[in-house]
C-alpha cells in the first residue's frame, strides 16, 4: 500500500494517493491541503525520476510508546550511493493497517567531508 501511495504522489495524482490516507487523516486535512504537503515529494521524484525501491521498513516508538509502522523507500537513481540522499517515508497505525497514517521525506544523514 505505501508503494502505492508513493507512486501517486509522485505522478501528481493527489486524489488517488489521498483515497489511501486513513479516515482520520482524510477527515482533519483537506485535498488542497494534502497536495501542498506531498508536493516536496512529487518535486524530488521530478528531480530524481520517480522509480522508487524499497529501503526499509520497521517500527517506530515515540516519547509516549505508541508504536508505529513504517515502510521507507529511496529513489533508483540513490541505488549506487552509500545511502540515499532521502527517503519517502510512510507510517501506518500498526503492521496490519492499509490506511496512510503519515508519510514525508526523510534527508539522510550526511557526514562532513
Amino acid at each position: 500500500m505505501a508503494r502505492q501511495f508513493l507512486l501517486a504522489v509522485l505522478a501528481g495524482n493527489y486524489p488517488a494517493a489521498y483515497a489511501l490516507l486513513a479516515p482520520e487523516v482524510s477527515a482533519a486535512v483537506p485535498l488542497a491541503q494534502f497536495q501542498a504537503a506531498a508536493q516536496p515529494l512529487q518535486q524530488q521524484g521530478l528531480q530524481r525520476q520517480r522509480t522508487i525501491d524499497l529501503y526499509k521498513l520497521g517500527y517506530r516508538i515515540s516519547d509516549n510508546t505508541t508504536t508505529r509502522s513504517f515502510v521507507a523507500f529511496m529513489f533508483r537513481s540513490d541505488t549506487l550511493l552509500p545511502r540515499p540522499q532521502v527517503q519517502l517515508d510512510v507510517t501506518f497505525r500498526d503492521s496490519t493497517a492499509r490506511q496512510v497514517l503519515s508519510f514525508g521525506l526523510v534527508p539522510a544523514p550526511q557526514s562532513v567531508k
